[in-house]
């Protein structure tokens, strides 16, 4: 029997929180059925028209931009180019005209969602955070299915909506047997030494950065080798700082496209305590140091760190105390094998595997059911 051919859109981006997760969705759907035509739309400048024709899906970009919190001439702009992406939202689905439409969070997921609800094509959120975006809040009523990561999000969405799913993560993150000796020659280190891995998200984190930046003498004393994931914005800046330390194995990336082997070649793990950036690490099984970032809304990422720290799953350092403690912590941690393997024994329950395949099949259901 021949296959049936789905057309599906996957909208959204602006961070790795947002993009990773719908190339695992858009690579899950096309284990199952591999016929689809799947289309993604995303903002323009932002990461996604980069990495989804990378990962060999197409992308259009839709002019649009957040709004800012306080009042400011920049929010009449903002509205011009949410009437004008709201337009382009309508010319694409007519267009391609899809079987389903799927938002993963990001400025462009509203106005896709927003145009396919109205047109009763089904219609689906994946909601990262433990605490949602007001775009979602808002598409909560229209669509039709709400797929979360945690438990308790009936504060925010119709609970018949809902489906726990845990976050999709990419894949080859799942698969780290056998890939240290990998990692280790990828990042030029020694297998004989202590390695950390430091990611503030994708676009970097300031207060991180300066931590480590500022600290750099104290890891190459202790004989302890950095995998640092900067962002781009403060890259060059760690390039510099890093140039009298490159041959004791201490290391600037702007940005990890082999986050496998990072993981695989390393023995704590220091990071922001984004949604994706958790599930990760759930999976990874590594001892994780978290500092939450302060400027997201309802402080969610202190939230997503407190579920793992008060079962002994994670350290928390806060923000404004990462500068006096960070480094130090992680130094401590490194010599401490007993709390690195109860660290790493306590996040295993936490992992959710197989979601992108859950929501592959809630997806696909959909649209047989429509």
């Amino acid at each position: 029997m021949q296959q049936q051919k789905y057309k599906i859109i996957i909208s959204g981006g602006g961070t790795g929180g947002h993009v990773f997760p719908a190339i695992a969705i858009a690579n899950a759907i096309m284990k199952v059925s591999p016929d689809t035509e799947i289309l993604f739309v995303g903002a323009n400048g932002r990461m996604e028209m980069e990495k989804v024709p990378e990962a060999g899906y197409k992308i259009i970009g839709l002019n649009i931009s957040g709004f800012q919190r306080k009042l400011t001439f920049k929010n009449i702009t903002v509205l011009l180019k949410l009437l004008s992406s709201l337009r382009k939202a309508k010319s694409i689905i007519k267009q391609f005209k899809p079987d389903a439409v799927v938002g993963v969070g990001g400025y462009a997921s509203g106005p896709i969602l927003r145009i396919a609800s109205k047109k009763r094509i089904p219609t689906i959120i994946q909601e990262q955070n433990s605490y949602p975006g007001i775009t979602n809040k808002i598409l909560s009523k229209k669509v039709d299915r709400i797929c979360v990561a945690y438990d308790g999000m009936d504060k925010f969405f119709p609970i018949s909506k809902i489906y726990v799913t845990g976050n999709p993560v990419r894949q080859d993150i799942t698969k780290l047997q056998g890939k240290r000796e990998r990692g280790l020659e990828t990042f030029n280190l020694d297998g004989s030494k202590k390695t950390v891995l430091i990611v503030g998200g994708s676009l970097g984190a300031r207060t991180i950065n300066e931590s480590i930046g500022a600290n750099l003498e104290m890891f190459k004393q202790n004989d302890i080798q950095l995998i640092w994931q900067t962002g781009k914005p403060y890259f060059e800046k760690a390039q510099q700082a890093c140039v009298p330390f490159q041959e004791f194995g201490i290391q600037p990336y702007a940005f990890i496209s082999k986050m496998d082997y990072a993981y695989a070649a390393t023995d704590v793990i220091i990071s922001r305590a984004g949604a994706i950036a958790i599930s990760e690490i759930c999976l990874v099984q590594k001892p994780v140091i978290l500092v939450p970032s302060p400027n997201v809304s309802e402080d969610h990422q202190t939230k997503n760190a407190l579920a793992l720290s008060n079962h002994n799953a994670a350290i928390l350092v806060k923000d404004v105390d990462a500068q006096e403690t960070l480094v130090n912590k992680t130094i401590a941690l490194l010599q401490d094998d007993k709390t690195c393997r109860e660290l790493s024994e306590n996040i295993a329950p936490f992992a959710h595997k197989n979601s992108a395949e859950i929501i592959a099949d809630i997806i696909l259901s959909m649209i047989k059911i429509k």
